[in-house]
């Protein structure tokens, strides 16, 4: 049997009575909080959509390119690298373009290079494959 101080140790029904009795005395707040189905307050949404980080949740196709379309890219040499394993491919955009066609979205492209090419296998599908970062 292994020795617990006495802190670890379940408190009596008698001293659970005494704290509840201590707990009858304390003032309750006299506005209750919102309940989970209640629409929230104008000022909730006016906060958060004053925020100036809400914008960074929307990704812009501009910003990195990773959501244009193959015939919207301007560089004829595409490249995506992994930033699980470290290794980067390189293909041009007229090869992209052939094998899975103009209208294809650079992110889908360069996601099926590196799966096709992908050294980190361990048989499980939420392990499995690389990380891409688009260059």
């Amino acid at each position: 049997m292994t020795y617990r101080p006495a802190s670890w140790r379940m408190p009596t029904p008698r001293q659970i009575d005494k704290l509840a009795a201590a707990e009858v005395g304390r003032k309750v707040p006299t506005v209750p909080g919102a309940a989970p189905y209640d629409d929230l307050p104008p000022e909730y949404w006016r906060a958060l959509l004053d925020d100036s980080g809400t914008d960074a949740c929307r990704p812009d196709p501009g910003a990195s390119g990773r959501l244009l379309r193959l015939s919207q890219i301007p560089q004829h040499l595409l490249r995506v690298g992994c930033r699980r394993c470290g290794r980067t491919v390189e293909i041009q955009k007229a090869d992209a373009a052939l094998l899975y066609g103009p209208d294809a979205i650079w992110r889908d492209v360069g996601q099926r290079l590196l799966d096709n090419t992908c050294t980190n296998r361990t048989g499980r599908h939420e392990e499995d494959g690389c990380w891409p970062s688009f260059d």
